[in-house]
């Protein structure tokens, strides 16, 4: 059985959206592309014919993961969700003990994270050590430049 993919209503759409560009519009380019590469004659040394066949298998293979994804994604609306712990969803305020540093992110899923868009995957250590907790837990994370010790100032679930 296929491990459901947990994914908000906007990531899905995001989703749908790409497959939708690559099966209507990028596919057919690239079809049409290699069409022309090909026309030019002799395909063993054609570089336009063999970078358009690159990239249709790329998207072909995007296309594949993206289907797989969809069918097992499992759509939760953080805005239904309420309570004092954080799960998956949860717009989550913290702070750094050591620098007094404060940070805001949302837990989402893995294909929907974007730090630089305030996000972070469900898969990612620090969502990990997260979930379950509260507002006024410690929580000590193994982060890339050593573990750091944040306090959970806010869950909000909007």
């Amino acid at each position: 059985m296929s491990e459901k993919v947990p994914m908000t209503p906007e990531g899905q759409a995001r989703l749908r959206e790409e497959m939708r560009r690559l099966k209507e519009v990028e596919l057919p380019q690239v079809v049409k592309d290699i069409g022309v590469a090909r026309d030019h004659g002799d395909i063993s040394e054609n570089a336009e014919y063999h970078a358009a066949k690159e990239r249709q298998g790329m998207i072909v293979a995007r296309i594949s993961y993206l289907e797989q994804t969809l069918s097992r994604a499992e759509v939760i609306d953080p805005s239904k969700l309420s309570g004092s712990k954080i799960q998956f969803g949860a717009r989550v305020k913290l702070m750094n003990v050591d620098s007094d540093e404060e940070q805001s992110f949302q837990i989402v899923g893995s294909d929907e994270a974007d730090l630089k868009k305030g996000t972070i995957s469900v898969t990612a250590p620090m969502a990990r050590a997260l979930i379950g907790r509260e507002v006024g837990d410690e929580v000590r994370v193994n982060m890339p430049a050593g573990p750091r010790t944040f306090e959970i100032l806010e869950i909000s679930y909007t």
